[in-house]
């Protein structure tokens, strides 16, 4: 049965743009639709906030933030966000539509990928969360499920920065022990997630992809926790022999258990991937998992046809490359050779001295070209950049066998501190050559930060060779806004080169919120103005105790710190509505007192002097008749 049939709102036209035609999937913050952008007239994906999320206005202002912060990624492998907006209880993303499947779709029909297959998902899931790691924020849930592959062969990650826990929401038998099993150690012992718990989670999905399962397993969310905790990811060749032991190292350096060990961010780790696959043959690369499924159904209604697919037993095995079997030369039958006139035989003799002379020049120059011509020198490439470096190589008809990174006190980070063969050594003239790179010294002093503006702390961390973290935001009355208030770690702690630090950034003095409620939309926006704040009218209208056109609430509230320059939304009231009052009269005065209560009413009751009486004699507002929700109705006690 299409439950997409039971679901309120398909078929409906969201904010009067978005037409909803189908349920896609269904999260524990969020449901996902595919709609028509009636405006535009194109596909995209809406996600719709649960409305039982939608009612925590922290919830949703975090959702509408961070949303803000990865539309402006702009990377072809981030799922791009168009529009964010809100119809009654529906808070919602616009993002782009991408036709095809899930990473988990994928290992789900395919078990265990090939390497090669591997490291084409694992590489764009790097470049995307390296440019959300350089631009200053995590990720936070990385897993199969926000890797989708589209129909195209494309590679994109989905929700950036959007899904955290949100307590007795989540499905914490479910959905949670699927998310627990990508969680770092950090993650789950201090609540901390930074660019290198995306690092870690990115190599639980390697591991996943490379053997077909997950690294550590159990029955309970507890059970996976324990061992995230107390045992290393195991090398993915003891679930798959054979495996080169490359691909054991990228794993095993993306989940260490201690984060200081792993690459610093996304764009580290691609970096390692990049080089380790530079290292690995033909054969290891396409090397078939025993855990792989075979592929029996037709190709063209394949999903995950991006990916190589797994050849059936019995169908043969493809050739890269064919050889040729040249035909031998026929040779004349001995005895029936043709006889050479005289006159022929004298410039055949010239002939074959000439021969005799070329054949020695020509040994004596394979002689030079065995011992010299084919050789070559290796260039000085001592003190140059990478890039000046393989620059060189290329002039010299030298290829590149591969980078390798070392610390040194002496040479400055990113120049060649060596290259196998040496500087000056002979080499075959189509051969390679490893270089290594200076990161530069093994520990440095974090720089003194405090008070640069952020893209200026940022330039100062790298160029001290720190990579520059997570970035926060806080109040205080001694440092400007948009300047970094403190670094974590602290100034002149020592780290490793290339380690995160994170900076916390001045949102300036704080402003307490004034409270407009009750005010007209001018009077409201000028209270607001006088402190500094901005005010945003809904286009949305609520019944309230407040008049036609008032304030009827604002977010943040009354008393609450915000930024100068910050907005504060103020939602407009349409007016009381109109209640019909019930009767009273003649009943006890607790029973009135509920009964109009319950009808929406503020009771007061008034005694006569020397009334002793508990029965109502009468009423402010007759029964039957309407008044305002809210408003108060007086009941008056029998007189003796």
């Amino acid at each position: 049965m299409d439950t997409t049939l039971q679901d309120p709102l398909v078929g409906q036209l969201l904010d009067g743009r978005y037409r909803i035609d189908a349920r896609i999937a269904v999260g524990g913050m969020a449901t996902v639709y595919r709609a028509m952008d009636t405006r535009l007239d194109r596909v995209l994906a809406l996600k719709v906030m649960h409305p039982a999320l939608a009612t925590d206005a922290a919830f949703v202002e975090r959702f509408i933030r961070e949303a803000k912060s990865v539309a402006r990624l702009a990377h072809p492998n981030v799922v791009g966000v168009f529009d964010q907006g809100a119809q009654g209880a529906y808070v919602y993303l616009a993002m782009e539509y991408v036709a095809g499947c899930t990473l988990r779709d994928v290992l789900r029909e395919r078990g265990a990928l090939q390497p090669r297959a591997a490291l084409d998902i694992l590489e764009p899931v790097l470049a995307a969360l390296g440019a959300a790691h350089r631009a200053g924020f995590v990720h936070r849930d990385m897993k199969p499920e926000n890797v989708l592959i589209g129909d195209d062969g494309r590679v994109k990650v989905a929700d950036f920065g959007l899904v955290r826990a949100v307590g007795t929401a989540t499905d914490t038998t479910g959905s949670l022990l699927g998310t627990v099993s990508y969680l770092a150690p950090e993650q789950i012992e201090q609540g901390t997630a930074d660019t290198r718990s995306d690092v870690y989670a990115c190599g639980v999905v390697l591991y996943e992809m490379l053997t077909g399962g997950k690294p550590h397993s159990g029955d309970t969310a507890a059970q996976v926790i324990y061992q995230h905790l107390n045992q290393d990811v195991p090398a993915p060749s003891g679930a798959v022999p054979g495996l080169a032991a490359g691909l054991d190292e990228l794993v095993a350096a993306a989940t260490a258990r201690d984060p200081e060990v792993r690459p610093s961010d996304a764009v580290a780790l691609l970096a390692v991937s990049r080089e380790i696959r530079a290292g690995l043959t033909e054969e290891q690369l396409d090397a078939m998992p025993p855990q792989a499924v075979a592929e029996t159904h037709d190709a063209a209604e394949d999903r995950t046809s991006v990916i190589p697919r797994v050849i059936p037993a019995g169908q043969g095995t493809t050739h890269h490359t064919s050889r040729l079997e040249m035909p031998q030369a026929s040779l004349p039958e001995p005895g029936l050779g043709r006889r050479v006139p005289f006159a022929l035989r004298g410039r055949r003799g010239v002939l074959a001295a000439v021969v005799a002379v070329l054949l020695v020049l020509g040994a004596g120059a394979g002689v030079w070209y065995i011992n010299s011509g084919q050789f070559t020198r290796v260039p000085s490439l001592l003190g140059k950049t990478q890039s000046a470096a393989e620059e060189r190589l290329s002039e010299e008809g030298l290829d590149l066998k591969g980078v390798e990174r070392a610390y040194s006190d002496t040479v400055r980070r990113g120049t060649v501190i060596s290259s196998d063969p040496g500087s000056g050594e002979r080499i075959r003239g189509n051969d390679a050559v490893k270089l290594v790179v200076s990161r530069g010294p093994e520990t440095v002093k974090v720089p003194d930060v405090e008070g640069l503006a952020l893209a200026d702390a940022r330039r100062e961390l790298k160029k001290w060779g720190l990579a520059p973290g997570m970035v926060t935001r806080e109040f205080s009355e001694e440092i400007d806004r948009g300047k970094v208030i403190r670094t974590d770690p602290r100034t002149g702690t020592e780290r490793h080169t290339d380690s995160a630090v994170a900076l916390v950034v001045s949102k300036g003095s704080p402003v307490d919120v004034p409270d407009v409620s009750g005010l007209s939309v001018d009077d409201a926006t000028a209270a607001l103005d006088e402190v500094g704040l901005k005010a945003q009218v809904l286009p949305e209208r609520v019944n309230s105790a407040h008049a036609q056109g008032e304030i009827a609430r604002q977010t943040p509230g009354s008393g609450a710190e915000a930024a100068e320059g910050d907005t504060v939304e103020l939602t407009v009231s349409k007016g009381p509505r109109m209640l019909q009052v019930p009767d009273v009269t003649g009943k006890d005065v607790d029973e009135a007192r509920s009964t109009l209560e319950e009808a929406g009413f503020e009771v007061k009751v008034d005694r006569p002097f020397l009334s002793f009486s508990d029965t109502v004699g009468s009423q402010s507002v007759e029964g039957g008749e309407k008044a305002a929700e809210g408003s108060t109705i007086t009941i008056r006690t029998k007189a003796l």
